[in-house]
């Protein structure tokens, strides 16, 4: 990011207001608001939604749709899931910590965490707090994400942590940019030792409390005392099929500070005007130093076709949790959050005092493209808006484009028998993902993950090759065992183009012994 560009931001957050009252939206604006967001939910069949847009540092627009799993409306209480709008507040706590002088941006990270290593030792001598923010340490995209997804499972923050030594780097330090989660739960697990509390604990006195962020929710907590906790909506067989929330207390997990948070639309409209409209009292609470830190893109970001067609974009960069680019000739900082089942984003125009956040309970990739991108243009270039079939139409030209041709056909696939790989079968084990049993079951073949039982499924035969079919409807992953005694057994997933938190590819297991 220029000079300029820096100091432009630098004076916005100074120069921001603190009028921070709700005022309506003018007829025709409500009207626009809504023929967008009704066209989003019609195409994409979405079964609920939250969207709150705030304009000249005013909240002027909310909306509700859909009802929770007992059949109650949604409302702006109502808690979902933000995924990875979580790195913004998690990058918060760490310059909240900067700010009170408990540490530095500039700090090894061995200085809180003396276990802490990565594959390369030079890496990890020099590896900075900020370096765990801004997706430039060299991991491969989504590395290590088996440790956090699918869940619940077994793993600890502390098993990340642990786990980073034995993944490969893609690219010298600092030479790049592939976005991790893994290296934000050592920025947690930072963050506790900084701070001298758990993460939960510390997300909850330094950011909820003092913005008055009531209902969002992080480590422990029971579903049945919070009440209005939307639960996710799964795409299935050409529908989308509800997931009811797995227990009644929610525990913590390892992915927590990478994107475990809930809050509901008040919540996050909240935490957006401290960003676009900071009153005094919230300056203090975190100065504009430390909010021009966090807006300062690091590390740049390869910019798409579709983004420069739709957008002109022409710088895009990764801030301390958040994304920084233009669009249409406007500053735009943002972030999006992705979960099974849920999906959130926050667009801010600073410069403006406006913006907008919307959480929708389903998987929805294309339909927040869509809403995304003409939530946008209401702002920065409304001359040039379409219709949602325009924008949609595209979208889906594109993925036929790009996927249909390179997703291998597995439909003669039919169940391994332990003959086919009665050679193979035995406990394995990888350095970080752990044990694996690839073990008989009958006449048939099960591979399971010791510490994440949602990794569990029927081996298949597919001509000579092998895939595991997951009984929880994760991705597919392809079985490549060694040729020879001794060797390793490899992992990929069956779709190329499939989530790359499923990063089956960075897997290596060896042998250890038969089957009980």
């Amino acid at each position: 990011m220029s000079r300029f560009v820096q100091s432009v931001l630098c004076a916005a957050v100074l120069a921001l207001g603190a009028n921070v009252a709700p005022a309506a939206a003018d007829t025709d604006s409500r009207a626009d608001y809504d023929q967008v967001i009704d066209g989003v939910v019609a195409r994409y069949h979405l079964p609920g939604m939250t969207v709150g847009v705030i304009d000249d540092g005013k909240v002027v627009y909310t909306r509700t749709l859909g009802n929770l799993a007992s059949g109650k409306p949604m409302d702006a209480q109502t808690l979902f899931q933000i995924a990875s709008n979580t790195k913004a507040m998690t990058s918060t706590l760490l310059a909240r910590l900067v700010q009170q002088g408990k540490l530095r941006w500039d700090d090894p990270v061995t200085k809180f965490l003396p276990s802490f290593r990565m594959y390369d030792p030079w890496v990890t001598a020099n590896m900075q707090v900020g370096d765990l923010l801004v997706h430039r340490s060299g991991l491969p995209e989504g590395a290590g994400d088996l440790m956090l997804w699918p869940t619940p499972n077994r793993f600890t923050p502390e098993d990340v942590v642990a786990g980073l030594q034995y993944l490969k780097p893609a690219y010298s330090f600092r030479a790049g940019y592939a976005y991790d989660n893994t290296l934000y739960i050592v920025a947690g697990q930072v963050a506790a030792a900084a701070g001298g509390a758990p993460y939960p604990t510390l997300l909850r006195r330094e950011i909820f409390e003092p913005l008055g962020m009531q209902r969002c929710q992080i480590g422990t907590w029971s579903r049945e005392e919070v009440g209005n906790v939307a639960d996710p909506n799964i795409w299935r067989d050409g529908r989308y099929t509800l997931e009811p929330g797995k227990g009644p207390i929610v525990q913590p997990a390892a992915m927590d500070s990478a994107g475990g948070v809930r809050c509901s639309l008040n919540d996050m409209l909240t935490w957006a005007m401290n960003w676009l409209a900071p009153t005094p009292k919230q300056l203090d609470w975190l100065s504009a130093e430390q909010r021009h830190k966090e807006w300062t893109a690091y590390t740049a970001m390869p910019i798409s076709k579709r983004r420069r067609e739709w957008d002109g974009t022409l710088f895009y960069g990764y801030g301390y949790g958040w994304r920084i680019a233009d669009v249409d000739g406007q500053m735009t900082v943002s972030h999006t959050g992705t979960l099974s089942g849920m999906y959130s984003a926050m667009v801010l125009l600073p410069l403006r005092k406006s913006g907008f956040v919307f959480l929708i309970n389903a998987d929805a990739d294309a339909a927040r493209s869509v809403l995304i991108e003409m939530l946008t243009k209401h702002f920065t270039a409304p001359a040039k808006l379409r219709s949602v079939a325009s924008y949609a139409d595209e979208l889906e030209r594109e993925e036929h484009r790009q996927h249909a041709s390179r997703v291998p056909d597995t439909s003669s696939r039919k169940p391994a028998t332990v003959a086919d790989l009665k050679t193979q079968l035995g406990l394995w084990r990888d350095p970080w993902l752990g044990e694996a049993r690839i073990c008989a079951q009958g006449d048939t073949v099960r591979f399971a993950a010791a510490k994440s039982p949602l990794l569990s499924g029927q081996v298949m035969r597919v001509g000579d090759r092998y895939l595991v079919h997951w009984d929880d409807d994760n991705v597919e992953a392809w079985l490549r065992f060694p040729e020879k005694s001794g060797g390793t057994l490899r992992m990929a997933k069956v779709d190329p183009d499939a989530d790359f938190s499923s990063d089956f590819e960075d897997l290596a297991f060896t042998r250890e012994h038969a089957c009980d």
